[in-house]
This record gives C-alpha cells, structure tokens and sequence, in this order.
C-alpha cells in the first residue's frame, strides 16, 4: 500500500493509541492512563466467567482468601520491608537451587485484565502499581544439597560409621571389596558404638562367605563377640553351630545345641534329644545338670501317664477331691517334688513318685525338702503331717543339746530322729552298735545310704 506523508500523518493521529515521539514529555502519569485505557479495551476480549470455578492460590500454596492466607498476607503487610530482606537473604543462604526470590503476588494476569477492587477480589493493574510495597516471602526451600549425600556413593569408611553413628540413612552396598569392608568394620569398632557395629556385621554376614567371616572375626575379638551375642538373639543357631566348630569351643558348641531342646515341644522327642547332649563335651558343673535334666524329664513322663489314667479312672480319693489343674510335665525340680507331696506322699521309696525317692535321686537338701512338703501339706490341710515335720525337724534340734549320751540315744531312737543316733555312734566309734541300728532304718533309705558310707570309710577307726 503507497500512501502519501499526509496520509501516514492522518493515521497516526487519528489512532486511539498514542504512538511514541521524542517529542512527549516523558510524564509517568500519561505513560500510566495510557496503559490503563490499553488494558480496559481488551475487557470484550476476556470472558469475566472462565476463572470463576478455578481456585487460585499464592506463591505459598495457600488458596487465596482463606484464614491462613489472610493471617498471611496481614502479617507481610504490617512487617517491614527490611525484615523481608533480611528473612530472604537467610533462606537463600541455605540452598544453591534458590537464588532470586520470587515474589509473593497474589494477582494473576487475569487480575490485572479485569481490575476487580472489591475486598477478597484482584486489583486493577493500576490499583496494583500504586499500592505500596508488600513484604515478600521466599519460596518453601528443599534441603541443603549437602543433606542428599546421604544416598550417594562418595562417602568413606569413616563419614559412614559417622553418619551411621547419628541414625543417617547410609547405603553399604558401594563397599564392594574385602578391603574397604574390613576398613568399614575397624572404623565401627574404633566408634565403640554397639548398633554400628551389629549394623556393620549384618551387611558382611550378607555379603561375604561364612569361611571368609569367621576368619576375619577370629582376629577380631571385639566384632566376634557382637557377632555371637546378635546370632543367639535372632535364633542362628545353625550359624552360631558353625562358628563355635570353626572356633573350636567345643564347651560353647555343646550349650548351644542343648539350647535347642527348647524348641523342641512333643515331651518324648524332647527327652531323646537330652539324651544325645548328656555325652558332649560339658563342664563337670554342666554335665550333672545335662543327667539330672534328662532323668527328670524321663520321671517325669513317666508320672504323668500314670497320674492321667489313674485321674480318667477316678478310683483314687486324691484325685477325685483335688483334680490336677496342670501337666507336670517340663516342670522345674522343686515344682515336681511339691507334686509328689501332694498326690504321693504316703508312697514307699521305691516308686518313680516318691517324694523321699526324689529328694535321694536328685540330692535335694534337707531344708528344701521339709519346706516344700510343708507347703503341700498344708494346703491339703494334712495337719498330722505337719505336725509331724515339725516335730521331727525341732526335736532332733533339742536332742543334739543333750549332754548325756545314753540320754540323747534314748530321747533319739524314740522319736526317730535318725541323724542323731548315727552321728552319736560315729563319734563314738562304735561300728557295732551302727551296724546293728541299720537295721531299724528304712531299707533304701538316705539315713542308710548314710550308714554304709560311714562304714566303709578308711577314715574312721572304729573301736570294735
């Protein structure tokens, strides 16, 4: 199109829009209602209702116009400008992502089109440019960059015994050689810290190959010792085994299979396997424990199926009045020797039930024994034999003070109070008048087991 220099004049004149000249004045207030009529024409072209169903937010997050908003943008307000300076310049102290802070309109540019003023509406482009300054905020910042070197690969032994120390997340897996990972062990140990080191001693149990494990803990003393103490509490017993035989400590290879009966639940299967510990190599402390647990478990088994059927057949009196309220099988000894007392304790020695046969079998002190049929007695209310252990038991007391000899005999066999006769006639000498009382004792009895001791010592010279 050719058009003349009047023409271009007339159009430029002519125009809503006032083109630009060195000629203006350079006047900000034209500048701004220029712009401000440049804004409101392009009203037609903005439907009023496309963002009405939208929810619009802050530079925070928050959507505008609710509590925690306005709380917000109360307290920016009435903040001073030098406080949101120096709150900015903290923040962008702690991250090399966040440089330049972005500021915390509110208005979008739909606002700006629209020119809304009403309370918790958009200003106009106007109203906006003539408020005064509001306190900016800084964006919500992501953690230090140094932080997420937590999961990466570039971490020694040391900074990860160090952060494993203070309950960092740290990946154990970049330790690929042997080297590296028995450096990582030193550097636990050297922490004397007991969860870094177990923490350490799990990844080289996944890791690494028993032979070589236990080769290296050998020397190692101290991550050996964790080691042991972690596997007995999860229960390794077939790694624990391993190790002890490596180790060769047999007495601890022994403890830890006897161990094992106790997940053994069946009474019988339970009893086999005692079996096959009584002969390992266990302390002489150890090995009469091993016998005497086997031997009560197999007495055991065998009371309980004899006092099961007599109960099922309901024939015997103490049964019927004082049903059994629990199995006596797995029961410790004093428990079972309570047992006796109070469903056998008129049985003669010879029986497996026995509370005498008991007390002879396993070697149960005489204190022991008189305070726990004391206790089962009484709860029969069997008050004859209560007083009978009392009397027994306080008499050979008093007799023993007795000066004259042939007084204390007297008093002694009278009331039965065995153990003064034999000790007075082994302080005496007199292996006559002990062979002869022998036979006044229960056969089979502890007093005379006590007896053929006494006689058959080299120690003693008798007078006849």
């Amino acid at each position: 199109m050719n058009r003349t220099k009047g023409d271009e004049e007339e159009y430029w004149n002519s125009s809503k829009f006032k083109a630009f000249t060195f000629d203006d004045e350079d006047d900000e207030l034209s500048q701004l209602k220029e712009s401000k009529r440049a804004v409101n024409s392009l009203r037609d072209f903005v439907d009023d209702d496309d963002d009405d169903d939208l929810e619009r937010v802050s530079w925070s997050g928050e959507p505008v116009g609710s509590i925690s908003w306005s709380i917000r943008e109360t307290a920016g307000n009435s903040g001073s400008t030098h406080e949101g300076r120096e709150q900015l310049k903290s923040r962008n102290s702690f991250s090399s992502y966040a440089q330049l802070p972005k500021p915390t309109s509110t208005y979008s540019l739909s606002s700006f089109f629209r020119g809304r003023t009403r309370p918790g509406s958009f200003q106009s482009l106007s109203d906006a440019l003539s408020d005064t300054p509001a306190k900016s905020y800084a964006p919500e910042l992501g953690r230090p960059k140094g932080e997420y070197r937590d999961y990466s690969n570039d971490w020694s032994p040391s900074d990860t015994v160090r952060r494993l120390r203070k309950g960092k997340v740290c990946s154990l897996e970049r330790f690929r050689s042997l080297q590296d990972k028995l450096q990582l062990l030193e550097e636990a140990v050297s922490m004397h810290d007991g969860n870094v080191i177990t923490a350490v001693l799990i990844f080289l149990k996944r890791t690494l190959s028993k032979e070589i494990l236990f080769r290296e803990l050998e020397v190692r003393q101290v991550a050996l010792r964790h080691l042991i103490h972690f596997l007995k509490e999860i229960g390794d017993q077939k790694l624990l085994l391993d190790l002890f035989r490596f180790l060769d400590r047999t007495e601890e290879l022994a403890l830890s299979h006897y161990r094992e009966h106790l997940n053994i639940q069946d009474p019988d299967k339970r009893k086999e396997f005692l079996k096959t510990c009584v002969g390992l190599p266990f302390s002489a402390e150890d090995s009469a424990h091993i016998q005497d647990h086997y031997t009560l478990l197999e007495r055991q088994i065998i009371i309980e199926a004899n006092d099961r059927h007599l109960e099922s057949a309901g024939q015997t009196e103490i049964f019927r009045k004082h049903p059994r309220k629990a199995s006596i099988l797995n029961m410790p000894l004093v428990t079972t020797l309570f047992y006796s007392c109070f469903y056998h304790y008129t049985e003669a020695e010879g029986t497996f039930s026995s509370p005498v046969n008991l007390k002879k079998t396993f070697k149960i002190p005489d204190k022991q024994y008189v305070l726990t049929a004391l206790a089962a007695r009484a709860k029969l209310r069997a008050w004859n034999d209560v007083d009978a252990l009392f009397t027994t038991k306080i008499l050979q007391e008093y007799v023993n003070l007795v000066e004259d000899v042939d007084t204390k005999l007297n008093l002694a066999t009278k009331f039965k109070c065995h153990d003064v006769v034999i000790d007075t006639y082994r302080d005496l000498k007199d292996r006559q008048q002990l062979l002869a009382y022998r036979s006044k004792v229960d056969k089979g009895s502890a007093e005379e087991e006590k007896i053929d001791a006494l006689l058959s010592s080299s120690q003693i010279r008798w007078k006849n």
